[in-house]
């Protein structure tokens, strides 16, 4: 196994071979019988949807867990693990992807077209949704059986995935079809659809599993969750306001959260400064298709200083965050939290 003591692209490099070790592992997994045509269909199935995001997530649970060991050298042995558990949260993510593509009706996602938008996928998806979900039992099952922490994995992972698809479902009854409302969005409602549909699983569960394979148990760390959970919030703020104002080339994409009527931080804060004539603007073209109707809300916003409110609301944040970690009594502990803080800190894409 390569020496991880190095550079970013060897960590990488090695993370990804530890994804062929657990795919082989899964395909020729002794629960069921496999047939040619089945084993090729997973295994297409896996290539096609976990490895292909940036892996953040993944790869932060052995940079979390080798700043835990004080910059100790970790063991081959506890890098695969390390590694493992950072793959049981790609395979979670890409479990979650799968299914809220065939939610939204999406086209595409990482630049290449859905998996059920795949000639003879199509509904099938959502079946490859449930073997991506019950792949992560079996990864858990087969390398951490005999560790004293197995059991707190395990809940760790069901109850995640229990948060993670309540803050989908606020999500989709907040924008159902024929029932949009812009009266309904809030700070209180924003904040809770992005504690529960993203900062759990993206921020919280890297660290979590991290501090579990170091022996620590995770209920004297209730500190820890609250700043992860806030800098899960920071993080999409700052996607809310990306998808607007980012440069489409820096960013990857083209933001489409105006024309989706999402219950964006920006539309959120626009309601709350706005006066009644610019209500009315807002009302009227948001969740448009028509670039018409986008321009106009973009104009409003910019009359409405969001960028400004947008450059407040991060240093504000930053120094909160800053503070809460460095009230914590580890110094390794804090060593993770400002690792990820520095990841995200006036990010531009």
């Amino acid at each position: 196994m390569a020496n991880l003591n190095g550079a970013a692209s060897d960590l990488r490099a090695t993370f990804l071979g530890v994804y062929s070790k657990l795919k082989s592992e899964l395909l020729s997994d002794p629960a069921f019988e496999w047939t040619d045509a089945s084993r090729q269909w997973v295994d297409r199935m896996l290539d096609y949807n976990v490895p292909g995001g940036k892996l953040n997530r993944g790869l932060s649970v052995i940079d979390s867990y080798k700043l835990l060991k004080e910059g100790k050298d970790l063991t081959d042995d506890e890098v695969f693990l390390a590694s493992a558990l950072g793959w049981c949260i790609e395979w979670l993510q890409a479990y979650f992807l799968v299914l809220d593509d065939i939610m939204d009706n999406s086209h595409t996602r990482r630049g290449q077209p859905c998996w059920f938008k795949v000639p003879k996928v199509g509904m099938i998806a959502i079946n490859d949704g449930i073997i991506l979900r019950n792949h992560i039992p079996r990864i858990l099952k087969k390398h951490f059986r005999t560790k004293a922490y197995y059991v707190d994995l395990l809940d760790l992972f069901n109850e995640v995935e229990f948060q993670t698809a309540s803050g989908q479902m606020i999500d989709l009854i907040t924008t159902i079809e024929g029932e949009k409302d812009l009266s309904k969005y809030s700070l209180p409602l924003h904040r809770r659809i992005v504690q529960y549909k993203t900062a759990y699983y993206s921020f919280y569960l890297p660290v979590a599993c991290a501090l579990l394979m170091a022996g620590e148990d995770l209920e004297k760390h209730p500190t820890v969750k609250d700043v992860l959970i806030n800098m899960g919030i920071y993080f999409q703020v700052q996607d809310d306001y990306l998808d607007c104002f980012g440069e489409p080339e820096k960013i990857g994409k083209v933001g489409t959260d105006i024309e989706d009527f999402k219950c964006s931080w920006l539309v959120v804060k626009a309601l709350e400064l706005c006066n009644e004539g610019q209500k009315k603007t807002l009302f009227e073209h948001y969740g448009k298709e028509d670039p018409v109707d986008v321009a106009k809300i973009k104009v409003l916003y910019n009359e409405l200083n969001l960028q400004g409110t947008f450059v407040e609301f991060e240093s504000k944040s930053y120094e909160k965050l800053n503070s809460s970690i460095e009230a914590h009594p580890s110094k390794s502990v804090q060593a993770v939290l400002k690792s990820f803080l520095g990841k995200i800190y006036k990010r531009r894409k």
